[in-house]
């Protein structure tokens, strides 16, 4: 099949719709902003085309700031497309001569090195990655890491999101620790299988250690003395150090296996307050998902596939007493039934 050149878009309308992305996506944005933006996108097709082109690099490129796309988003392309890297747009930017906007700087609180990183995901992504000694990286939504290989250690740098990971002997002759570092600390596996989040903690970012097989050593970054978690337990690294391990079976999104459920693409929930779960399911759709604090304390079983949000907010209002309303495919409000 032959390339065909699609006709490049007008640029001040393609920079109206990274700066309605960027606000959307600011963490600030308000009912009024995503109607406003309804709005605007029906004003003209120019305007629509612009917005979807602007969602699908967004997405391609792990959440990167819209406004960063522009110089991409602008030129014709050519079919079949080709997927550039994040280096490859910044090394574009760096050509253009172009600068990052201070709305990046409140990009959903991503810190740069979320789209310079060696691996990512967007959101409602996951992705697999076979690391150079045969060790195993499992990558959730909206998730990015870095890998430093050198002579002393193999280390996974956290810089948001949740991974899994399996790791494997190192290479013959060397016995080099894998090392997991997030801003809370690091965690030093002990030939194992782990999973570590990087969780918002109310405002307090924390790191969430989950070992599934054998032994992890958890250090805090603030100080304190190294923390060995057995397998079955989990614990929490924040400011005050790390928490006595607990038992796993205590989290409320385990699979029977005793594995974070997102691995198999289910969120488990075994009487969990309603206001968590959709905190929880939020992480894996774009916009804002809201809970009326009149159903907060509603409580929901199930497993429910991760893979259609849609569908898992209908389910809610087939079994609870609330109905779901959707000011637009953004903003999403859970209320109790009659209300609204």
């Amino acid at each position: 099949m032959s390339a065909t050149a699609v006709p490049a878009l007008d640029p001040a309308v393609v920079r109206a719709a990274a700066r309605w992305l960027v606000r959307l996506h600011s963490g600030n944005a308000v009912a009024a902003d995503f109607a406003a933006c309804e709005r605007w996108r029906a004003a003209h097709p120019a305007h629509e085309a612009a917005w979807q082109k602007a969602e699908r690099l967004a997405r391609q490129f792990g959440a990167v700031p819209p406004a960063l796309g522009v110089p991409v988003l602008t030129r014709p392309t050519m079919r079949p497309s080709t997927h550039a890297s994040r280096r490859a747009v910044l090394r574009t930017l760096a050509l253009l001569g172009v600068a990052a906007p201070a709305a990046w700087l409140g990009w959903r609180h991503v810190p740069w090195q979320g789209w310079t990183a060696d691996y990512a995901t967007a959101t409602g992504e996951r992705r697999e990655a076979l690391l150079a000694d045969g060790s195993r990286l499992t990558l959730n939504t909206a998730t990015a890491l870095d890998v430093a290989w050198s002579d002393a250690q193999r280390l996974v740098r956290l810089h948001r999101g949740e991974v899994y990971v399996r790791t494997a002997p190192d290479t013959p002759g060397t016995h080099r620790p894998f090392i997991v570092e997030t801003p809370q600390g690091r965690l030093r596996a002990l030939g194992t299988r782990f999973v570590v989040r990087i969780e918002d903690g109310g405002g307090a970012p924390r790191t969430r250690l989950t070992v599934l097989e054998h032994r992890v050593e958890a250090t805090p970054r603030g100080g304190g003395a190294p923390l060995v978690v057995d397998a079955g337990q989990h614990t929490v690294l924040g400011a005050a150090g790390a928490a006595p391990p607990e038992s796993n079976a205590l989290l409320p999104q385990a699979a029977p296996d005793g594995a974070p459920g997102w691995l198999h693409g289910v969120l488990y929930a075994d009487g969990m307050r309603l206001a968590d779960f959709l905190e929880e399911l939020a992480r894996y759709r774009p916009g804002v998902v809201r809970c009326a604090p009149e159903v907060a304390d509603l409580r929901i079983s199930g497993a429910f596939q991760l893979a259609d949000t849609e569908y898992v907010l209908a389910l809610l209002r087939e079994t609870l007493p609330v109905q779901v309303l959707l000011r637009t495919r953004w903003w999403v409000t859970v209320v109790p039934r009659g209300a609204g």
